[in-house]
């Protein structure tokens, strides 16, 4: 999956999410997404390589990053609890669609017990 693929299909996968808010609050480079007012994934351009980041379990984050080629430490964010996705041949968009679909559980896992049940009842 190339860069210019990678980023427009995470951006689709994002905004099916339950409440998400697609937003840019950094300047228009940045297109941010949000559930309950949290950053769960930013899609930006660094240094000419189009690319994802979003939020990971630590240790999640290690294994990905051995496994893939296209899975590194978050660009400019927490390298333990972000991680950012580039356009590589073992990026496929099942992949994407899971690291997305974790990003947003762990967010929503961290809001008030109150905001979790309107976001994800059960």
């Amino acid at each position: 999956m190339d860069g210019k693929s990678l980023q427009e299909h995470a951006k689709r996968v994002a905004l099916e999410q339950p409440f998400t808010e697609h937003c840019w609050p950094f300047g228009p480079e940045f297109d941010v997404f949000k559930v309950g007012g949290k950053i769960f994934m930013i899609v930006a351009v660094a240094h000419g390589r189009p690319h994802v980041s979003l939020k990971s379990d630590p240790e999640k984050s290690l294994l990905n990053q051995q496994i893939y080629r296209g899975i590194e430490p978050g660009y400019h964010l927490n390298k333990k609890h972000w991680i950012s996705l580039y356009g590589t041949e073992d990026i496929t968009p099942e992949l994407v669609a899971d690291l997305i679909a974790d990003s947003w559980n762990l967010i929503v896992d961290k809001l008030p017990k109150k905001d979790q049940k309107w976001i994800r009842p059960v």
